[in-house]
């Protein structure tokens, strides 16, 4: 029998769920985007009821981790690089 699933966040745009989903399927976690929106009729139910997003119970503290942790394509501040030639 498989393990329960949780809901680990609420996203008020379908599409930021699915990004959500496919950064934890490329870290190898499977996780599901739940939408009350009367199978696709009613796209403004998400309103009233958030998009979300659901891992195993046992992945649920790694699947925060990897969300939470800043993107590796982030801007860095001009603080934290130095000229190759001048050292500044």
């Amino acid at each position: 029998m498989g393990q329960a699933m949780v809901i680990i966040r609420e996203y008020v745009n379908e599409m930021e769920a699915l990004v959500a989903r496919s950064v934890l399927e490329a870290h190898e976690i499977p996780a599901v985007v739940l939408r009350d929106d009367a199978g696709g009729m009613l796209p403004p139910m998400h309103m009233l009821f958030p998009v979300r997003l659901a891992v195993r119970a046992g992945d649920s503290i790694q699947a925060l981790r990897i969300l939470d942790s800043p993107f590796e394509g982030e801007p860095l501040d001009d603080g934290q690089f130095t000229d190759d030639v001048t050292g500044r």
